[in-house]
């Protein structure tokens, strides 16, 4: 069974150091600062550092504004200037992020690393899980429906699912031509 989430109604926690906000969708063990896994939105305000999560595989995907550069010396050294292409980095790095345009809004995806992986990517067509998998669907635009005769769901909502529910007829399906979204699919390594 899937949930449903709209960014206008998720809490908003300020970053310990100051320089943004996240809004978490899912969390696999929530609350705890040791997830297996967790998607949420941060709202980035200015440059400065990205905390570490040793451990940790991320995925960042710019939602708005004009890209991110995250930057490690000697390690990493990219852009994310694309609304909808994933960047995927360690999370051991300790990376400083540059707002080259202002401040922009992303989709973080975190998991385990050796307990779970995760890929991103933009959608246009149905989705539907995995069996066994858990997943987030974030609306970049378009109409799109959760279920035969489920919710509508617009840019700034989605759906996302646990990993340990019957997902049978669970896809979400574009109802407009003009349809694209982030599917974050979530599983655990054997």
């Amino acid at each position: 069974m899937h949930s449903y989430f709209d960014i206008e109604t998720l809490a908003a926690s300020r970053w310990r150091n100051g320089g943004g906000t996240t809004r978490e969708i899912a969390s696999q063990a929530a609350g705890t600062d040791d997830f297996g896994w967790r998607a949420s939105i941060a709202d980035i305000d200015r440059d400065g550092p990205f905390s570490p999560f040793p451990g940790v595989d991320r995925t960042l995907t710019l939602l708005a504004g004009d890209g991110v550069v995250l930057s490690c010396p000697g390690e990493i050294d990219r852009l994310a200037a694309r609304v909808g292409e994933p960047v995927r980095f360690s999370g051991d790095l300790a990376l400083t992020a540059e707002l080259p345009g202002g401040s922009c809004r992303v989709l973080n995806i975190m998991v385990r690393r050796g307990h779970w992986t995760a890929r991103v990517d933009r959608v246009d067509g149905p989705v539907a899980p995995a069996v066994g998998h858990a997943g987030v669907l974030y609306v970049l635009r378009g109409r799109w429906q959760a279920g035969a005769g489920g919710r509508f769901l617009r840019s700034g909502q989605g759906v996302w699912w646990s990993g340990g529910e019957d997902v049978s007829g669970e896809s979400v399906t574009p109802l407009s031509p003009d349809a694209a979204a982030l599917w974050a699919d979530v599983a655990r390594v054997d």
